[in-house]
Order: C-alpha cells, then structure tokens, then sequence
C-alpha cells in the first residue's frame, strides 16, 4: 500500500511539472511575460524627407518616410532648429504633413519629426535640416501690411480668385475677386492687380489696387470673341500683382491663370 501511494504521489508530481512546461511553451515564461518575438512595434528604414524651397512664405512637404513592421498611423511634429540643425524646438501647431515657413524662421533651419505606431507601440524618426532659412523681405508681426514693405526675395501670392456671377454664355459683366498676400499668409495693401481673360478679347481687361484686407474687386465687360467658342466650358484669366514701379518681371511681383466654370444649360 506504501508502494502504491508513493507511486501515485510521483505520478502527480510528473503530470504537474509537464502541464507547468505545456503551460509555459503557449504563454511565455513569467520572467518575460510575452512570447518570443512579438515585441515588433514600428522600425524606421528610411528617414523622413523635407520638399520644397527653405524660404520664409514658402509650404514645405514631409514625407513619412519608410518603416517596417507595419504601422496603422502616423503623426508629424515639425521643428525649428538652429544652423547646424541642432537645439531643435517643437513648432506649435505645426502636427501636419505640410508646414509654410513663417518670418519666425529666418536664420534657422527647419525639421520634421515623424511618430510611427502599431498595436505594439510606436517609433519616432527625424528628418535632415533644411538649409538655413533666407530673410524673406518680409516686415515684422503677423497681420496686414503695405506693399511697399515687402521686397525680395518675398513675393505677392494671388491666393483665391472668384468669379460673380457664376458665368453664362449670355454674361455681360463679371466681377472678378482676388486675394494677395504673402509672407506666409498675410493680406497686403495696396498691391496692383492686372487681370485679362484667355483669349483677350473675350472681356475687356481691368486693373485695381488691394484694400486693407487684401482683396480687389474687378469689373469686366464681355467682348465680341466671348464666347470664344461654341463648345467652351472654362473662362480662363491670367492675372498678375505686383509693386507699383517695380519691372514688370522682377521684383516682388507673381502672376498666375485661373479659370471659371460655365453655368450648366438645361
């Protein structure tokens, strides 16, 4: 009976070491708590990449760069620096893939900082520095300001152009609205605004100056080209601003072609 009850004690004590060994194969030893291998959050391969000018009013691009062990999600943090790129400080505001260089800026270099993450954690990966950022020829502060204190390498941006009312074949007049600005943004006073339409002859041309938020209205009058054609579907305008007694081509001047959908016929 002895016998017997000790050999049923080692037959416990056998099953129980072999389940403990089953037990820790499927979840891991309690010292590390996770199986071989699974730690895989996201590795950086190739380093993020800045596009576009360094220049003050000027939007840079960030690529995300390449990774492994496939992230669900990034997130971007871009970064003032100093000349050699060090001494870096977060740009508040700036988490997007894009970021337009501010007067801020000027005589620093700029970063891009990119997080990586999967269910297993996250990775952070830092771009190069641009080069150091130019003067823009900008006037300091962050609102409007006059024409005349912009100079280069700044430049007049037309940034929105509209058209009232929407145009028809029958249109007579139209007016058309543009927006300059620059320096990142901000609206300029008393810049000079040139628009024709493409063909010439569709409208006679206007000119105007901007107000104090940056806009200008133009009236145009239709011609005997416009329509140009029985099948046009798009009014194009070319349209340029610039510093009054500056060269038609240089300066701080910008010009652009924009263009308006016709009204659909029923």
């Amino acid at each position: 009976m002895l016998r017997g009850h000790l050999t049923r004690t080692r037959l416990v004590a056998v099953l129980g070491v072999a389940a403990g060994v089953l037990i820790g194969a499927v979840v891991g030893q309690p010292s590390t708590g996770l199986a071989a291998g699974s730690n895989t959050k996201p590795k950086p391969t190739a380093i993020p990449k800045i596009t576009g000018a360094a220049e003050i009013g000027i939007t840079l691009t960030a690529s995300r760069g390449t990774w492994a062990n496939k992230p669900t999600s990034f997130h971007y943090q871009w970064l003032q620096c100093d000349t050699a790129g060090a001494n870096c400080v977060t740009i508040g505001g700036a988490t997007a893939h894009v970021y337009t260089v501010t007067t801020h800026a000027e005589g620093h270099t700029i970063r891009v900082n990119v997080r990586a993450q999967n269910a297993s954690g996250s990775a952070t990966a830092q771009s190069a520095p641009t080069a150091v950022i130019p003067p823009g020829g900008c006037p300091p502060g962050t609102g409007a300001f006059p024409v005349g204190s912009l100079t280069p390498p700044g430049r007049l941006v037309v940034s929105a152009a509209t058209v009232t009312p929407t145009v028809r074949r029958s249109t007579d007049t139209i007016q058309l609205h543009f927006t300059v600005t620059a320096c990142g943004g901000r609206p300029v006073v008393g810049a000079s605004v040139f628009a024709t339409a493409i063909p010439y002859n569709q409208f006679a041309p206007a000119q105007g100056t901007t107000s104090a938020n940056g806009t200008v209205v133009l009236t145009e009058t239709s011609r005997s080209g416009f329509p140009a054609s029985k099948d046009q579907h798009l009014l194009a305008v070319f349209v340029r601003a610039w510093k009054q007694g500056e060269p038609v081509d240089g300066g701080v001047s910008s010009s652009r072609v924009v263009s308006f959908h016709f009204a659909h016929h029923h």
